[in-house]
């Protein structure tokens, strides 16, 4: 099976697929496979940690190409919580997100929700909102102690 159609039937597969798809482009810095990802709608939303709310297909492909301008980032999945129907779903992931600096290797740890419809395309991200951890401080939420704070 060549990538595209590799890609193609990961996409059409489950929400979990098209995470995995997800994380894959972020790690390759491939924003047309990333992109694919992503609905075909106006109101998909993307939020980085610390930035402003981005709307739409253009403002969130800009944003990851300022991104991938700046190296490769590694954000590696940790600790997915599900909801699931048969056309939503819902992850609360902590990622460990690397990212090559002056000083070296750099990791911290970064709280996302990623929110998936199934379109007749297959499941497709809707919404990406990624946080520092305030549990963990920017560090292993592993060897936090869990929850500090309910709100």
């Amino acid at each position: 099976m060549t990538p595209a159609r590799l890609h193609a039937a990961a996409l059409a597969g489950s929400a979990d697929d098209t995470e995995a798809a997800f994380y894959d482009a972020m790690q390759h810095g491939d924003i047309d496979a990333m992109m694919a990802c992503w609905a075909d709608e106006d109101d998909i939303v993307c939020v980085h940690p610390g930035g402003g709310r981005l709307v739409g297909a253009a403002m969130i492909r800009a944003a990851y190409e300022a991104l991938f301008g700046h190296g490769v980032v590694r954000a590696m999945p940790r600790r997915v919580r599900k909801v699931e129907s048969l056309t939503a779903a819902v992850h609360s992931v902590i990622e460990r997100v690397e990212v090559q600096t002056d000083a070296g290797l750099r990791a911290a740890y970064v709280t996302v929700t990623n929110v998936y419809h199934k379109t007749p395309q297959g499941w497709r991200m809707v919404v990406h909102h990624a946080s520092t951890d305030s549990v963990g401080h920017g560090d292993d939420p592993e060897s936090a102690g869990g929850p500090q704070t309910l709100h």
